[in-house]
């Protein structure tokens, strides 16, 4: 087991605790006597839903050592499903509480109070809210940069108001250092927010870019290349990437996480290329030279292992965009290992970067594969989707011993090529991903 994948799990088990700890915390020093089974059972779950709450907080915060060496694609994958679960731990308490004594219905009821029936129909709705706009912002057509204010403005109001309800019953937390646990937890967990949202912007303030050039590239990409402005640069490993902010101001909604695209060994020309996929990167090619900008980063674990001999890129669409900082880091450094790369794309003519990894292929020990799904005339490569045959192929050729896999694509060419290298019998150590459509 690798020191990353360790570590991983060693922050996984540390979540764990915290959350099953919370039910047995709060029943220290308390007679259970006269409450059945299943109205202790709600309040646990109820327990365990707040304190997964404050780690969803702790996942979003941008630490390095929160689950280290774990990609963009995992650890929102992993804040996605634990969020799911925290909704219906919390869920599930006031319903099981109302199974147990049907009396505790009252409490919805804004007649026998109404700031506790207010509040609970509140939070209700914020959880249904935060829940349905997660797994179905895009069919709501909520643009993603009010999703993530109105997510974390959703999250701190569940986190609040789950404090107060905590405090104001006070069953399990009569005693004062319980509520001060309880207080301390949440509002450390709010605080992360503020990290965030104000603390790291006004760092990255500091070292601030400028837009040198915007340079349209194939299909509907653009690559914006960045300087330095009064500092050396921004120092970071191919293939992780970088939050991104334009503007006279670090503190906006407009911020976005993109690959580098350049050489890590040349901090002070930075370059990222994005493609033009609606809300703020509809305009990417409207930014005009000399535009301030920001970074928070580097962020990532999309890199390659320095004890691989051989590395493997399966790229589609502007997945290529972090496949090409390592080319381009691998060139820079005279790397003589082994390199290949599957790209595939619509057509030749939308691949971007075409024309420098056919450079690239001369100036490395590289196999460039060139997948078109159209192909032009005269072409006589191969051509169409990628199949679970072009993924053995590359298994066969590459092997799973000693061989780094990296993906990084549309996601059916992302679950074929996992379900296929895994399958083949490449260890999961050896497969890294990253995916761009997380939020």
């Amino acid at each position: 087991m690798t020191r990353v994948m360790r570590s991983g799990r060693t922050w996984l088990a540390a979540c764990a605790v915290i959350i099953a700890a919370m039910p047995w915390i709060a029943a220290i020093d308390h007679d259970h006597r006269g409450r059945s089974f299943l109205l202790e059972t709600s309040i646990a779950l109820g327990f365990m839903g707040l304190a997964m709450m404050w780690l969803q907080f702790a996942l979003t915060a941008r630490f390095r050592w929160i689950a280290p060496g774990t990609g963009l694609d995992t650890l929102m994958q992993l804040h996605r499903q634990a969020g799911i679960s925290a909704f219906g731990l919390i869920a599930a308490h006031p319903v099981l509480a109302i199974a147990a004594r049907p009396g505790f219905v009252d409490f919805f009821d804004p007649r026998a109070s109404l700031a506790r029936a207010l509040a609970l129909w509140l939070v209700s709705l914020a959880l249904i809210a935060i829940l349905t706009s997660s797994l179905w912002r895009r069919r709501f057509g909520i643009p993603y940069e009010w999703w993530r204010l109105a997510h974390a403005v959703l999250a701190v109001l569940i986190a609040a108001i789950g404090l107060v309800h905590v405090l104001r019953v006070g069953f399990y937390t009569d005693a004062a250092w319980k509520q001060a646990l309880w207080t301390v937890c949440t509002a450390a967990a709010v605080g992360l927010v503020l990290h965030t949202r104000v603390v790291r912007p006004w760092l990255s303030s500091r070292r601030p870019y400028r837009v040198v050039s915007v340079t349209r590239e194939p299909g509907t990409s653009w690559t914006l290349e960045l300087e330095p402005v009064g500092h050396p640069g921004l120092r970071f490993q191919a293939g992780q990437f970088a939050w991104l902010t334009l503007g006279d101001r670090p503190w906006s909604l407009q911020q976005h996480p993109f690959s580098f695209a350049s050489s890590a060994e040349r901090p002070g020309r930075i370059a990222f290329t994005v493609k033009e996929l609606g809300d703020w990167t509809a305009g990417i090619g409207k930014v005009q030279p000399g535009t301030r900008a920001f970074l928070d980063g580097p962020y990532g674990a999309f890199t390659v292992d320095p004890a691989a001999r051989t590395i493997v890129g399966i790229a589609g669409g502007v997945g290529i965009t972090p496949l090409m900082s390592i080319l381009r880091t691998a060139r820079d450094r005279g790397d003589t290992r082994q390199f290949a790369l599957l790209y595939a794309a619509g057509s030749l003519d939308s691949m971007v970067y075409r024309e420098e990894l056919e450079t690239l292929r001369n100036q490395l020990p590289l196999d460039l594969m060139l997948l078109p799904r159209e192909a032009p005339p005269g072409w006589d490569g191969p051509s169409g989707l990628p199949t679970a045959e072009t993924i053995d192929a590359l298994v066969d050729r590459y092997g799973t011993g000693g061989t780094a896999y990296l993906i990084c694509g549309p996601p059916p060419l992302m679950d074929l090529a996992e379900r296929r290298l895994l399958a083949r019998g490449v260890p999961a150590r050896a497969i890294r991903a990253e995916r761009f459509d997380i939020a």
